[in-house]
């Protein structure tokens, strides 16, 4: 009887790693989905010079057209519960002087749904020498989803007008419209020291809104930032940032999909830069312990740093903090230094691991696999993710063998190279 149920456990762990195997890793698409609306080479693009100014308050429907280009002047807020509609293909230069910053309001709506062969472009107003990362402000969406701040309403660090300045709420449905097929190129104005603005901003956006195929490139500061909210997102491409990629925290509930970060060590900050930085709130006498904690559901995601030997300012793909939900499946992480970081509050206890999970993933060219602040090489921690239903392949290959077409000197590509049978698990 003993031999029968080993046989039996036995076949169950091999029927699991065996689907895990040949779950599809990284990116995914029967066809390139990046090409035709992203832009990798912004600098050298021509745009034409802005016919229309964009300043003050919105606060009645409002429609931008295509066939007119835009100045983005000062801090432009959407309010009373206007929706500010763009059409496909119109593009909206920030200001530098003014630090051009849109800002949806809450109970507001934004309407951006650019198309594959025709997307609406957030841009510098500066020619095309002279365009650097931190031109403008950047879009920020306040909307009325749950937070864990004490009291669940908020305001973000940004300067902005203390009336309208405010998140959160308990409406996890909310909705603050659509952004697809849209590219935001050199936003993330550094304010002060200690503050600068992101790529865009979520604070409080809720899961009917619809965020997917957006590109962000050259970010100053953050590409995605979440503040709490209840978001799906999905076909995010994150390039070129300074700080992070993708920033979550104060609670926020969110399943990212089918997105790609791109790293290059001559766009990273030497504070600590990551493809993913997740906490559940910056001060824990700010928090609602009683709320949810941030919540991450990231699967098909793809982590690429472009300088293959590590020697630059990118180190780990992901950092993790105590009290915080992580899982990544089916993903694809090359190049860095180590894999992931875990805040050392975190410690090694079955409980506090429980919460961070690696499914099915290739870790290519990382110098160190999952580690903490206090240790890169964790016993306990090795032992813990060398479990077979995390199915963590560890690989050697350049970027040309693991993906498709990874130079971005042309139309990328970093779907997994179906011809190396490693990467692509046949």
């Amino acid at each position: 009887m003993k031999t029968k149920i080993g046989i039996v456990i036995i076949a169950i762990f091999s029927t699991f790693f065996l689907n895990a195997q040949q779950q599809p890793k990284g990116i995914l698409g029967s066809t390139n989905w990046m090409n035709n609306w992203t832009n990798f080479k912004p600098a050298a693009n021509e745009y034409s010079e802005a016919t229309n100014i964009i300043a003050g308050t919105i606060d009645k429907d409002l429609k931008l057209t295509k066939r007119n280009t835009y100045q983005l002047v000062g801090v432009v807020y959407v309010t009373n519960n206007a929706t500010l509609t763009i059409e496909p293909g119109t593009v909206i230069r920030g200001d530098d002087k003014t630090c051009g910053t849109l800002v949806i309001t809450n109970g507001a709506k934004l309407i951006a749904e650019g198309l594959e062969t025709d997307p609406i472009v957030f841009t510098s107003n500066k020619e095309t020498t002279e365009r650097r990362p931190g031109d403008w402000g950047g879009i920020i969406i306040l909307g009325k989803a749950p937070i864990n701040t004490l009291g669940g309403v908020h305001t973000l660090p940004f300067d902005l007008d203390p009336i309208l300045n405010h998140y959160g709420g308990q409406d996890a449905e909310d909705n603050s419209g659509i952004l697809k097929y849209v590219r935001i190129e050199y936003a993330g104005r550094k304010l002060s020291a200690l503050k600068e603005l992101n790529g865009l901003s979520l604070a409080g956006v809720g899961r009917k809104t619809v965020l997917n195929n957006i590109q962000i490139s050259f970010s100053n500061d953050d590409s995605f930032e979440s503040y709490g909210g209840d978001l799906v997102m999905s076909n995010l491409v994150s390039y070129r940032t300074t700080d992070d990629d993708f920033d979550f925290t104060q609670g926020v509930q969110c399943n990212i999909s089918n997105s790609i970060a791109i790293r290059h060590p001559f766009s990273s900050d030497i504070s600590g830069s990551r493809c993913f930085e997740v906490d559940s709130y910056e001060k824990i006498g700010m928090t609602d312990m009683t709320k949810k904690l941030t919540k991450i559901n990231a699967s098909n995601i793809t982590l690429v740093n472009l300088e293959e030997n590590n020697q630059g300012l990118v180190k780990e793909s992901i950092h993790i903090r105590e009290n915080t939900y992580f899982n990544l499946t089916n993903s694809v992480v090359s190049g860095f230094t180590p894999f992931v970081i875990l805040e050392e509050n975190i410690g090694s206890s079955d409980e506090n691991l429980s919460k961070i999970t690696f499914k099915n993933i290739l870790a290519n060219n990382c110098v160190g696999e999952i580690g903490s602040e206090s240790s890169s090489n964790d016993p306990i921690l090795k032992t813990w993710y060398s479990k077979p239903e995390f199915s963590i392949q560890y690989t050697k290959m350049k970027n040309i063998e693991l993906f498709t077409t990874p130079s971005i000197k042309g139309n990328p590509d970093f779907r997994l190279n179906v011809n190396n049978t490693i990467a692509s698990g046949n």
